[in-house]
């Protein structure tokens, strides 16, 4: 039987990966049960597992900015502390990375294998954990990038747009941020989808499919809340200055997913109409 190792286990990612792995063996530990910035630690607790996902993260965008050296020891040591110790276990690891491991000034989906080129220290820190993975335990890893995410259990810009409707005539939201909205419950069935096929070890975009800016995105709850979409303004990233800087594109390209026979995430538009229709942002 194959033992399962998530790690940053009670993050919204890490919960729907422990639904989407119900009736297998699996060792849930959150940060205030592994730090993965501490080797000693990390290898007593990968042993006996024969998979290892990372959804540890540090994910404070702009607080990375000033904090680098902390962020960099979660994002690029932990990864590299848990690929050493599935080197010495032939086992498989799972790294989540992101889209800002690109500087955002494409104008076509970023393909797997497009060099890092962070424009944040968010951004470098996680292409520093991608490097560490590839090199210790790269012919057994997965690295997924992956954007936009919400959940029911974490950040959720949908939900967050439809508390603002209930107290606001019109809302502001940008549409010259391009990504792709992905919803953790897709991604973590992704992840499993990855596993089970004994895909080739890589690099992966588990982002649902299709092109949306903030607004579009926006406009769509609105209109799955029964809404009007029209009250939905359209503004530019001016309007909101934020210490870190933002990937005005972050589309991902999936090719890697047709190369190994696999269906790519579907598309943004069909995963939120589902989380919709599962309570996913309820506002009360």
């Amino acid at each position: 039987m194959t033992r399962y190792l998530i790690t940053g286990a009670t993050g919204m990612l890490g919960r729907d990966l422990q639904t989407a792995l119900a009736g297998r063996e699996v060792t849930a530990l959150g940060r205030s049960d592994l730090d993965v910035t501490d080797l000693n630690a990390v290898t007593a607790a990968v042993a006996g597992h024969d998979v290892i996902i990372n959804c540890a993260a540090y994910t404070k965008v702009d607080d990375a900015e000033t904090n680098e050296d902390a962020a960099y020891a979660v994002n690029a040591v932990g990864p590299r502390n848990l690929a050493l110790a599935a080197s010495a276990l032939r086992a498989k690891l799972v790294q989540l990375s992101t889209d800002y491991v690109f500087d955002g000034s494409a104008t076509t989906p970023y393909a797997e294998n497009t060099p890092h080129s962070p424009i944040s220290a968010y951004g470098r820190t996680k292409a520093a954990g991608e490097d560490f993975v590839l090199a210790e335990n790269g012919a057994r890893s997965y690295i997924v990038r992956t954007a936009w995410l919400y959940g029911k259990n974490g950040p959720n810009f949908a939900k967050t747009m439809l508390k603002a409707a209930g107290t606001r005539d019109t809302l502001n939201v940008v549409n010259d941020q391009v990504g792709q909205p992905t919803w953790t419950v897709d991604l973590a069935a992704q992840i499993v989808l990855l596993l089970d096929s004994d895909a080739p070890a890589g690099i992966y975009h588990g982002t649902n499919s299709g092109v949306a800016s903030k607004f579009d995105q926006a406009r769509d709850v609105f209109a799955l809340a029964g809404l009007d979409p029209e009250r939905v303004l359209p503004t530019d990233s001016s309007a909101f200055v934020l210490p870190a800087p933002r990937p005005a594109y972050s589309v991902l390209g999936h090719a890697n997913w047709a190369a190994a026979g696999l269906e790519p995430m579907r598309s943004w538009q069909s995963a939120q109409a589902e989380a919709f229709a599962a309570g996913v942002f309820e506002t009360a």
